[in-house]
């Protein structure tokens, strides 16, 4: 009896290796899938525009860490130069009747400082797009191994990492980052880590929800008798399995991170003076709504257009990676 049992199962198993592919196998394939997402317009634009302000934080990266500025120096403005108090909250251009003289090389205006509004936010695009997606990555390896195992073991194992997990979540998230930072440093770079921690949850949650229906399926038990090892099941069958809804979360997750690391670069746990952050950039122009009103738009722009992009991207993913989308 179990020797049959045993036999059926790889015998399962290679049906399923020889049978034609069914709707959610295909829907595995990066050309299907960006086929699918090019038929959503909102979904298509979203791309572009992640692919845009992508290739932006790239250039930008090379050019501060080992041209020293040489862009900006060149073509733009020095993100950091602190010229006379006469280039100072400059309107941007076209607006000169309204505010004041303009000067054509700021097509933004200037800061307080007289810094080029364009240039600081096409070099605050790095710390921006680094951070999302450096925050969403921690989240998603954590939450994937954590939400995995959990699911797959069951039982005491599984207690113990939801207990877990359920403490990071029931500590307000804002509240647990900004007490991580105060531990290890008021840096972008601990902001990130301290954003992809409280993310954790998240991916868990969804991921564990899968794994626990994925491991009752018969080519995971002929996984098993052909004598597959549980990292083995786990890294080749279970995750790949269950990580079409994971990566849609991790997709709309990188925009929610852009979202909170600006919020702490605004309350100055992020990326700190002199680098080019957009959400220091909103901090910075708090006290100058009045004589300045657009030195406070430009950035909150950047980061409406990313995180909208980002949702876009998703939405559209989402739809492409369903089984259940009828073609």
């Amino acid at each position: 009896m179990g020797s049959r049992t045993v036999d059926d199962a790889i015998d399962q198993l290679g049906d399923a290796e020889s049978r034609p592919a069914t709707v959610e196998e295909k829907n595995g394939g990066l050309l299907y899938i960006l086929k699918e997402i090019h038929k959503d317009t909102s979904a298509t634009i979203g791309l572009y525009i992640i692919l845009f302000v992508t290739a932006v934080a790239v250039f930008t990266s090379v050019d501060y860490y080992l041209l020293d500025y040489a862009f900006a120096e060149r073509f733009l403005y020095h993100p950091e130069r602190d010229p006379t108090g006469g280039q100072r909250l400059l309107p941007p251009v076209g607006m000169e009747s309204i505010y004041g003289p303009g000067v054509i090389e700021h097509p933004l205006g200037t800061d307080h400082r007289g810094r080029d509004i364009l240039t600081r936010m096409i070099y605050g695009t790095r710390i921006a797009i680094t951070a999302g997606f450096a925050a969403t990555t921690i989240g998603l390896v954590g939450g994937t191994i954590i939400g995995a195992v959990s699911g797959y073991y069951g039982g005491r194992v599984d207690d113990v990492l939801q207990r877990f997990t359920e403490a990071l979540y029931a500590i307000p998230f804002l509240v647990l980052i900004i007490a991580f930072m105060t531990a290890f440093g008021r840096d972008v770079t601990f902001a990130m880590v301290g954003v992809g921690i409280v993310s954790i949850p998240v991916f868990n949650r969804l991921i564990r929800s899968r794994v626990v229906s994925v491991r009752e399926e018969e080519y995971i038990a002929a996984a098993k008798v052909a004598g597959a090892k549980d990292h083995q099941i786990i890294l080749y069958h279970i995750i790949p399995n269950s990580f079409s809804p994971v990566l849609v979360q991790a997709t709309l997750q990188i925009g929610v991170s852009i979202l909170i690391i600006a919020g702490l670069s605004f309350l100055g746990f992020g990326a700190q003076p002199p680098t080019p952050s957009w959400g220091q950039m909103l901090a910075e122009s708090r006290d100058f709504m009045l004589p300045a009103p657009m030195y406070s738009v430009w950035p909150g722009i950047a980061i409406l257009i990313t995180v909208i992009a980002f949702n876009l991207f998703g939405d559209g993913l989402q739809d492409a990676l369903d089984p259940r989308t009828e073609n």
